[in-house]
């Protein structure tokens, strides 16, 4: 192989192959550390492969200072956007270019970017979280003439050539070294690779860092799984960690949470994972106690083996890019101070869509979302890195989410374990208490996994909706320091009014469940982990709203009561005086006696993504669809639940006002023991004795 001079002058030495792999410099006390690798898609799945590759040309879509603020002005951009989207993009990757886990071909008198979200290095995020100062690029080309540009971009998204070589003759081999200086808002490195000749080869490609020789990076993650009742998703993902040889010596051991009543074990997918993980996976069997349960098994399991320095938070129901789980390793070991190291969400139903990017709780209000900054369900498919300006910046988080998240277990024995919340808000919460302790989040590009969007789940209106307003109660007294919480307790009210209009009563009554509970303080939140679930589900049955039809024979006909005024029907889209004069018309709408044929017929039908509570709340009845499309509830008006129910909505928030400090400092005195590893091991128990499965067993 020939040995090609970069335009530095410098030539190009060996770089071990591997994310974390070494090679020392003893002269200087230092040693090489691989930060990551070039990858390509483990099953050279298409649907994915431009997460890994960027075939079109750069063009950066318009600066925010430019578009101005006003809505016209966005929407217009907007639009523009989207039609140049619908232009470009013709060209297309094709499978046999993926060669291997590391290789890619680019055809003759191709250009590709590797700009992508997979293979760019998020710059900015290195340098203000690492000891890392300056990176290598090494490239490895084969194709006569080919060449490789090396790229860094700016936090407004401009770029910049940076470097550049070219093969003489068959091969070459060509290092970058890049300082980090630049990068202190955000901006990403990459490198282009132009076949000019001939067909040219990317045989594989490399980050590394000269870091002190008592900083490399030989930390060790167990990773921990709850399942309930998805067997196939689970065995499919234990495949996928069983396969990947690239977790070979960084994974210590892979915990799985057996919560359901169909086992993973049972699965069709399960021998090969079984077969390929070995001793290296543990199923342990415990009562359902909610994912919150689930990951603080996880976590007291690490702390009492002692071997790993990281448990790593992984959802179930996911697939993940494996190379990931190195490369948050590596980034963690690396970091100056004890870190948390989270994945981003990509829609496994639109695998290129963005759907989780960097989270917050916004603070006066305490409503997680996305950062500021974030666009979501941005589909990279579309418009990836090096075109999008909002990626460029870096983004600051709060906390991740635990369908993948990495946690120091230094952090675990300062702060202790996760909340006995069952599920919903155990993972901001323990961001917002790592924080708070001066341990930060860092929700790391080319870490990232595959899960349903939250936007295709109902758990804002069924029995989840009790655990949503509860646990976001308890962590507002635990970490707001707003008096009262900011808004909590209004706009809880405002949301307990729109679902009484809307005819939600089995959700109004799990979210008093939830507000009583909040009250009733933290003394019982372990005790009540295995019964709150079948208390709830018992609680609404033979609510009208939470009585779901799957069949549609089975579904009453729609008889409107009148016609629609100049045939329009309610739009689900309404301006906010629109709104504002809903919100007023409505709750007294709700006194008179509602028609009686609308208790037999539904008025109207309305699709979930139309369910507005300004249009359910037009009708003494309706048929609502869920959102996942696979079934509808009959919504029927009821004066005298209204009246019932407004009158207890009133008084509960009132008495949460009223509270408040008292109840703060309830919470805030108990956090300690409520998280301990020894109060856990008290709710762990009944299964605690149990022998945990191993092959011969079954």
């Amino acid at each position: 192989m020939t040995v090609t001079e970069n335009s530095t002058g410098k030539t190009t030495g060996e770089t071990t192959k591997g994310a974390g792999a070494v090679s020392s410099t003893a002269a200087e006390d230092t040693t090489r550390v691989v930060l990551m690798r070039q990858i390509m898609p483990a099953n050279r799945d298409t649907d994915v492969i431009r997460l890994y590759v960027d075939p079109d040309p750069l063009s950066l879509d318009a600066d925010k200072f430019d578009i101005g603020h006003t809505r016209a002005a966005q929407e217009a951009n907007a639009i523009t956007t989207r039609m140049h989207n619908a232009v470009k993009g013709a060209r297309i990757v094709h499978p046999d270019q993926i060669l291997s886990r590391t290789a890619f071909l680019v055809e003759h008198g191709e250009t590709m970017s590797f700009g992508s979200y997979f293979n760019a290095f998020p710059a900015s995020y290195w340098r203000r979280h690492t000891i890392v100062s300056q990176v290598r690029l090494t490239v490895q080309l084969e194709g006569e003439g080919a060449s490789v540009i090396v790229y860094r971009s700016m936090a407004n998204g401009r770029s910049q050539r940076v470097d550049s070589g070219t093969v003489e003759g068959d091969a070459g081999e060509f290092s970058f070294d890049l300082p980090l200086k630049p990068f202190t808002d955000g901006g990403w490195y990459w490198y282009d690779v132009v076949a000019t000749d001939e067909d040219a080869v990317v045989r594989s490609a490399e980050w590394s860092a000269e870091v002190p020789s008592d900083k490399v990076p030989t930390s060790t993650v167990t990773i921990g799984i709850t399942t309930m009742n998805q067997q196939d998703y689970c065995a499919k993902l234990l495949g996928q960690l069983g396969a990947a040889d690239e977790l070979d010596g960084v994974v210590d051991e892979i915990v799985v949470m057996e919560q359901g009543t169909k086992l993973v074990k049972d699965s069709e997918f399960f021998p090969a994972a079984e077969e390929a993980l070995g001793d290296t996976l543990r199923i342990i069997d415990q009562g359902n106690i909610g994912g919150s349960g689930g990951f603080a098994r996880a976590q007291y399991e690490t702390l009492k083996a002692g071997r790993s320095a990281y448990v790593l938070m992984l959802d179930d129901d996911t697939e993940c890019e494996t190379e990931g789980i190195v490369r948050a390793v590596t980034f963690a070991d690396l970091c100056r101070k004890p870190t948390i190291v989270g994945g981003h969400m990509f829609s496994i139903y639109q695998k290129a869509q963005l759907h989780s990017f960097g989270e917050k709780v916004e603070p006066y209000t305490f409503w997680w979302g996305s950062a500021p900054g974030v666009v979501a369900g941005w589909d990279l498919g579309e418009r990836n890195i090096r075109s999008t300006r909002w990626l460029h910046a870096r983004i600051d988080v709060d906390y991740n989410p635990w369908f993948m998240c990495l946690i120091p277990t230094k952090v675990l024995d300062d702060i202790g374990l996760s909340l006995p919340l069952f599920i919903k808000w155990d993972d901001s919460e323990f961001g917002l208490r790592a924080k708070e302790a001066g341990y930060p989040t860092v929700s790391m590009p080319g870490v990232a996994v595959w899960h349903v969007p939250w936007t295709d789940k109902n758990d804002a209106l069924d029995w989840q909706s009790y655990f949503h307003v509860r646990n976001r109660f308890i962590a507002a007294l635990l970490h707001s320091k707003y008096p009262r919480g900011g808004r909590m307790v209004q706009e809880s009210l405002n949301h307990q009014i729109k679902h009484l209009v809307s005819m939600q009563y089995s959700t109004v009554e799990l979210r008093h469940r939830a507000l009583m509970d909040v009250l009733g303080g933290p003394e019982r939140l372990h005790e009540l982990l295995p019964t709150t679930l079948p208390g709830l589900k018992e609680m609404v049955k033979g609510f009208d709203d939470a009585t779901y039809v799957s069949d549609p024979g089975e579904l009453p006909e729609v008889r409107k009561h009148k016609l629609a005024r100049k045939g329009r029907e309610p739009s689900p889209v309404i301006s906010g005086k629109a709104a504002t004069l809903q919100a007023l018309i409505q709750p007294i709408r709700q006194l008179r006696k509602p028609r009686e044929a609308a208790q037999v017929n539904p008025e109207a039908e309305i699709m979930a993504q139309d369910a507005r509570w300004h249009k359910i709340a037009r009708y003494d009845s309706a048929l609502v669809s869920l959102p996942d499309g696979t079934a509808a509830a009959f919504y029927r008006r009821d004066r005298g639940k209204f009246l019932d129910l407004t009158k207890r909505t009133l008084a509960i928030h009132k008495e949460l006002a009223r509270n408040w400090d008292e109840l703060a400092e309830r919470y805030q005195a108990a956090l300690g023991d409520l998280t301990s590893p020894q109060t856990w091991e008290q709710t762990f128990r009944p299964w605690l004795d149990t022998e945990p499965r191993t092959k011969s067993d079954d």
